[in-house]
């Protein structure tokens, strides 16, 4: 199937891509810039979904024509992994409130590193921590499933959570989660570190009817198609399943990025610098790659 004869997905970017935060300001830049680019979908960094004026971002949104998706990480202090009773009911609010935040918004999608916290881990999740894990994400899909929501488990590399680093792991702990709304979230910046293949795990995924959403990033974070990423691989890949589904454009830089990230995902330098030449140039190439 030629990029010309694909189906249209649905197009996003990352707000990390512009703002580090969620001020009014932030809010306003980020949504523009987004529409602007090209864009038509826009993913919220929700690290603190209470922070959020969803009132002013849902009216962004409309005024932009621009749909929203929601991603976070957990901490410390919020891993609902954790063998630690407190912990894991703080990771559960936090992931309540972000479930609000994507139907206040008028969003669909809440993904990211919901099921562990994100950060390098000293030792295996242990069974007991699986266990919790997975019983935060059946409630939490149960709650999303309410206002439409579909949840996203965006597996990670061995650095960022010790719970779902390949695709296999994903859709053997969506299997046991049990729910309808929860899917595979494919990242190729991860990928690239963790699978041997970019081919069969999106032919893995869409064969368990649980690829959901992907996430395309660089090998080193910065602009598309200046890595090691194989490309052509991947979109054929999506090509071949027939993937319909958002496709969001991620990148992370010193420059803009929120000051946990910067710690988390050890962001210490700029792979670039402007915001607007990154996101015309990621747009460009995904219009080549999926001729649209």
């Amino acid at each position: 199937m030629t990029a010309e004869q694909g189906p249209r997905h649905r197009l996003g970017i990352h707000s990390l891509v512009w703002v580090g935060a969620w001020s009014p300001e932030e809010a306003r830049h980020a949504v523009s810039s987004s529409a602007e680019a090209g864009f038509d979908l826009v993913e919220l960094a929700a690290l603190d979904p209470w922070a959020f004026d969803t009132d002013l971002t849902a009216r962004l949104l409309e005024e932009h024509g621009l749909a929203a998706a929601v991603s976070l990480g957990l901490g410390e202090d919020t891993d609902v992994s954790s063998e630690d009773p407190e912990r894991v009911a703080a990771g559960r609010r936090l992931l309540s409130q972000a479930a609000d935040l994507v139907r206040d918004v008028g969003g669909d999608y809440l993904g990211g590193v919901v099921f562990s916290r994100l950060g390098r881990y000293d030792a295996p999740v242990t069974e007991r921590g699986r266990a919790h894990s997975v019983e935060s994400i059946a409630l939490l899909a149960d709650q999303a499933a309410a206002s439409g929501i579909t949840i996203g488990l965006e597996f990670c590399n061995r650095y960022e959570t010790n719970v779902l680093n390949t695709t296999a792991q994903t859709l053997q702990f969506i299997e046991d989660v049990g729910r309808d709304n929860v899917v595979a979230h494919l990242d190729t910046y991860h990928m690239n570190i963790e699978e041997t293949s970019f081919r069969e795990p999106v032919l893995a995924a869409a064969a368990a009817g649980r690829l959901g959403y992907v996430h395309v990033g660089e090998s080193h974070r910065g602009q598309l198609g200046t890595g090691s990423v194989p490309w052509r691989e991947f979109f054929d890949a999506l090509d071949e399943v027939g993937y319909d589904g958002t496709i969001t454009f991620e990148s992370f830089s010193s420059r803009v990025v929120h000051p946990t990230l910067s710690s988390n995902l050890a962001i210490w330098r700029d792979p670039w610098t402007d915001s607007a030449e990154l996101a015309r140039g990621a747009r460009s190439f995904l219009a080549e790659h999926l001729g649209h």
